[in-house]
């Protein structure tokens, strides 16, 4: 037995397979240690169950009917303990073969897609896959705390203390209106009146939401309307605002193509910008070897 009251395997395994060879030396080869280091854990066994449990002869080594017990009951917990190593081998190989990301919308939508295809390109079919997982910002900080992602890509203004983190790439949370409205056609609004109205916002949680309240708060114009409507995802947004319901907040990256097309208008808010970092986060001094080599992919590229 151990020091914690539970039963020692390497020794339960040297009397299993004495008792298998019959032979000392033919364990000793097969766990590749010596004859001595066998016989020490096997009488190390015996002192602890008080117990003789295995004795030598010409015929070589038999067990003690004492012994014959011992390695019936051994026999199940060494097959769970193999099959407990079996599993992490597996997890540790599907670990190198995979990279988890977890991804703020904004980016898992605009951005990760040429991120992933620049990743591709670099390793070949033999590189490990990408798993992405798309939430908002607070989810994925969570997600890389309680390690279910080797990698989080975020969008919120400040970056945890408690995560290692970079900066990949910036764009700016913009007002948009649908043409008709009033701030379309003037083109501007102000603060104070943006932070009084109604708009259709992501749901709490989203960098983009917590960058627009911020940007505010620091203006000294603090958010005190109701939002007309909370949705959670960027499309159902951007649906929203062109189908009248009010105007809102987005990333430039995904307002940009309905600027240019006309479906959206962006509206300047008199006093400030509201630029952000996009940032990578991960667990620990380091991110891991393969979410290491992705950033490095995305270093290589062209900065938005």
């Amino acid at each position: 037995m151990t020091r914690t009251g539970e039963p020692d395997l390497e020794a339960l395994r040297a009397l299993s397979l004495v008792a298998a060879e019959r032979s000392m030396s033919a364990a000793s080869a097969h766990l590749g240690v010596s004859q001595q280091a066998v016989s020490l854990r096997i009488r190390g066994l015996e002192n602890d169950l008080g117990a003789r449990l295995l004795v030598r002869s010409a015929r070589g080594s038999q067990l003690t009917p004492a012994g014959e017990v011992v390695v019936g009951w051994a026999a199940r917990l060494l097959a769970s303990a193999d099959e407990f190593s079996d599993a992490v081998a597996t997890l540790r190989t599907d670990r190198r073969r995979t990279i988890r990301i977890a991804a703020s919308l904004t980016i898992a939508e605009h951005l990760l897609p040429e991120w992933i295809a620049g990743w591709r390109i670099r390793t070949g079919d033999d590189g490990p896959m990408v798993q992405l997982t798309a939430e908002n910002s607070s989810a994925v900080i969570e997600s890389v705390r309680a390690g279910s992602a080797d990698l989080g890509f975020i969008e919120t203004p400040f970056l945890p203390d408690d995560l290692g983190s970079v900066v990949v790439a910036h764009d700016t949370v913009d007002v948009v209106a649908q043409p008709g409205h009033r701030w379309a056609r003037s083109g501007s609004v102000s603060a104070r009146e943006l932070a009084a109205t109604s708009l259709v916002l992501r749901e709490q949680g989203s960098g983009t939401r917590r960058a627009l309240e911020d940007a505010l708060l620091a203006a000294d114009c603090p958010v005190t309307a109701e939002p007309a409507a909370v949705l959670s995802t960027t499309l159902g947004v951007r649906s929203a605002i062109m189908a009248g319901a009010a105007p809102g907040a987005l990333s430039s990256l995904a307002v940009a193509d309905d600027i240019r097309a006309g479906r959206l208008v962006r509206v300047e808010v008199g006093g400030f910008r509201m630029e952000r970092p996009l940032a990578a986060v991960w667990f620990g001094t380091a991110p891991q070897p393969g979410a290491r080599d992705f950033l490095d992919v995305i270093a290589r590229r062209p900065r938005r």
